[in-house]
């Protein structure tokens, strides 16, 4: 975002809203960082963590996303 905010928005392949599903940001070992729920608009917004990290989009059994933080960075 130019703040030192990153936004994740998500969704589903049908046009599906990610609202309320699950997102976290983890380190390189796998803590928890950051834990909440994508919003209304089917985003998320928080502080960029200051040491390497992942982006885990958990919508249940077989819908696991996760996006290396340098990805996100680009």
């Amino acid at each position: 975002n130019g703040d030192d905010t990153i936004t994740c928005e998500g969704g589903f392949s049908d046009g599906g809203t990610a609202v309320g599903v699950p997102l976290r940001v983890l380190d390189a070992t796998g803590k928890v960082l950051i834990d909440g729920v994508m919003g209304d608009h089917s985003d998320f917004k928080f502080a960029k963590p200051k040491v390497d990290f992942r982006v885990e989009f958990d919508a249940g059994l077989g819908h696991v996303i996760t996006i290396d933080g340098r990805d996100i960075e680009q």
